[in-house]
């Protein structure tokens, strides 16, 4: 089975989007700031792992 140059691409790429949404949903909400825009950068968090896994799964 051949990889797809996209998926290799992918990973950095998703890694980056969870660090950078996690440390954006803790300075929103230790700050106090607007609740929708932690919700939002806590759902793009979650996103982002969960896509994390299901690279992770279909890479094995």
């Amino acid at each position: 089975m051949t990889k797809s140059p996209a998926r290799e691409g992918a990973r950095p790429l998703l890694w980056g989007v969870l660090v950078l949404s996690a440390a954006a949903n803790a300075v929103t909400s230790a700050l106090g700031v607007n609740l929708v825009l932690s919700t939002v950068f806590g759902v793009v968090t979650l996103a982002a792992g969960i896509a994390l896994v299901a690279n992770y799964r279909s890479r094995r």
